[in-house]
């Protein structure tokens, strides 16, 4: 007897094609070929090093540089690319390319996966995914390549090539290990690099239908959707109020002036979703500390690279929480009306979020006897696919990084299903239920 079976849903092929990519990406890390030292690489190491690439993290237990041959780097390249493209991005360009029609499932999961509500348009739009990341990772290639031949020879071609895939995907790699530094840091005051890297970060962050909307739009402001109108400003605001806070913060650090500003305005797009860092970030102070962490669970733009809960969520929040302080029916954000199912959908990331974080913290905490506030610090980090650490992630056990690696792919797959399953639509049944007050 032949059992039917049945077709996976919109949110299965999301979760299971990442799977897939973690899953090959473990496999070619894990064999000799991919370690500098030509031997066997252990499970955990080479099925958090995957995760963390596919989806876009940064969180690694061991060097890039010194661990990793130079396959083993064009693997991380790939799985970078791959996570920062989206699954979706992939799956619907090879469809397009072997002539096949996609259906109207796949276009619906591939327009949400990028943040569209429409399912017009999808080959126009796959190209333009596709034209502005390798665009703007070309460009930032270019760039980090005539600053860093004249310092590394040849191989600053490939240092630029892999900085700007990190950067523009929001992964955090970095291959700065062969000097002997940690991440970013040698770079500290050196403008054309940071200015370089945050531009890449921050292209990627707004994401895919925000740059669709400003060129079409022609650069006009007031043509902009409101989608785009709240990613750009949400995103100026906490650019400049976050490195006016961590030079506050950080005032007392004997550092050049103009470093200090860099320094801050760095810190500031980093923390929201890339993973990269120009300081020792063990070093900054818990009120510096704490911000990023603020910064973290706000992240980036849907439909980008970046995670976090979005800025789109976190405004629509406020304005929701606002309307409710001021007992007003209507929720507005820039003089248009926000659906009361769209502030709901909001609180239902937030809460799902902070129970996932919760979950992750109190279970590393359980296993470490390591400082409360860097285990919430790196579970952050790991469930909003940022990738800013203190320096722990290597000496955490087994169980801790698996922890980690859960979190990482929740923060990427789970929130992204999330999203999706509560974008359906449902049909609404009428039922009436006796009412009761409650305290709040």
């Amino acid at each position: 007897m032949k059992i039917p079976l049945k077709k996976p849903t919109q949110m299965q092929v999301v979760a299971l094609g990442y799977l897939a990519v973690m899953i090959v990406g473990t496999l070619l890390l894990a064999l000799p070929c991919s370690s500098r030292e030509g031997t066997w690489t252990g499970f955990t190491d080479a099925f958090m090093t995957s995760t963390s690439a596919a989806c876009v993290t940064g969180l690694i237990p061991v060097s890039t540089y010194h661990h990793w041959s130079a396959f083993g780097q064009a693997v991380l390249l790939v799985l970078m690319q791959v996570g920062g493209l989206g699954i979706m991005t992939l799956m619907a360009s090879f469809t397009r390319l072997l002539g096949r029609n996609m259906t109207l499932g796949e276009r619906k999961l591939f327009m949400l996966s990028t943040g569209n509500d429409s399912v017009g348009g999808v080959t126009k739009l796959i190209r333009s995914v596709l034209l502005y990341t390798f665009s703007f990772e070309a460009a930032g290639a270019i760039i980090l390549a005539a600053r860093f031949i004249p310092q590394h020879g040849a191989y600053g071609i490939w240092e630029a090539v892999f900085h700007s895939v990190s950067a523009f995907c929001n992964a955090g790699f970095d291959l700065m290990g062969k000097y002997g530094q940690s991440s970013l840091t040698g770079y500290a005051g050196d403008v054309t690099v940071n200015l370089v890297i945050m531009a890449l970060i921050l292209c990627g962050g707004v994401g895919f239908i925000v740059w669709q909307d400003i060129f079409a739009c022609r650069f006009d402001p007031k043509k902009f959707t409101l989608h785009t109108k709240v990613v750009l400003v949400m995103t100026g605001i906490l650019l400049f109020s976050g490195a006016v806070l961590f030079l506050l913060f950080e005032s007392g650090k004997t550092m050049p002036f103009g470093e200090r500003i860099l320094t801050a305005f760095f810190n500031s797009v980093t923390a929201r979703t890339a993973g990269f860092n120009t300081v020792e970030l063990a070093a900054l102070s818990p009120a510096s500390a704490a911000l990023m962490i603020i910064l973290m669970i706000i992240g980036g733009a849907p439909g980008s690279t970046a995670g976090g809960i979005k800025v789109t969520t976190f405004v629509t929040l406020l304005a929701g929480t606002l309307a409710s302080a001021r007992q007003v029916s209507a929720t507005n954000i820039f003089k248009r009306r926000i659906e009361g199912d769209l502030v709901r959908q909001a609180s239902a990331i937030a809460t799902i979020y902070f129970s996932v974080v919760s979950l992750g913290i109190v279970s590393v905490a359980a296993i470490e006897r390591i400082d409360l506030s860097w285990v919430t610090f790196e579970v952050v980090s790991a469930l909003s696919n940022v990738g800013v650490t203190m320096g722990i992630t290597g000496s955490l056990s087994v169980a801790s990084k698996l922890i980690l690696c859960l979190l990482m792919y929740f923060g990427r797959v789970g929130m992204m299903s999330l999203v999706i399953a509560l974008a359906a639509k449902r049909e609404n049944i009428p039922i009436s239920r006796p009412a009761e007050n409650l305290l709040l």
